[in-house]
């Protein structure tokens, strides 16, 4: 910063004070936005009928950069940890809850596969098996390009786990 053009740090300043001011959670899906709805939210060209629950506002760029999901998303802002004093009550659960209703078709849980995220889906899961749609959950296991010999324990469980019938 010292070698930066004068005004560079109020140039800084500035911008991080406008983060503040101008970005907030989208009405419809909770993900950072300055405008409501979220382009996300605001595109008509998007599949209306499928939810995509993350816990952070990254996980909906993540998806977006991949260019294989073409439906809403949820941001939850956390997961549940409760050693860390986070508790559903926390998250954007109630407005997952009232998205919910007879327009929309699957939910699919895309939390972290960790502790916290499986504690997450779980609770979400129980949840919305309670109402009328379709919950699914992201499969774990190996990485592409990933070599057996070095995947941890749990990956190679996982991918037992999640195995597809071979067509």
């Amino acid at each position: 910063m010292l070698n930066a053009p004068p005004g560079t740090p109020t140039d800084i300043a500035s911008a991080l004070v406008g983060l503040e001011d101008g970005v907030h959670p989208c009405e419809v899906c909770c993900n950072l936005t300055a405008a409501d709805p979220c382009r996300i939210c605001g595109d008509p060209k998007r599949e209306v009928r499928t939810v995509c629950v993350v816990e952070h506002p990254q996980d909906v760029l993540a998806f977006e950069r991949s260019g294989e999901y073409r439906g809403r998303y949820h941001v939850l802002h956390g997961a549940i940890a409760p050693l860390d004093g986070i508790t559903p009550d926390q998250l954007k659960v109630r407005e997952l809850l009232a998205r919910v209703g007879p327009d929309l078709d699957e939910v699919i849980l895309a939390t972290d596969p960790d502790v916290e995220g499986d504690a997450t889906a779980l609770y979400l899961g129980r949840l919305l098996t309670n109402l009328d749609v379709k919950v699914s959950r992201l499969a774990h296991g190996i990485s592409v390009g990933t070599e057996i010999e070095y995947a941890d324990a749990v990956s190679l469980a996982r991918a037992l786990e999640n195995r597809q019938e071979f067509r």
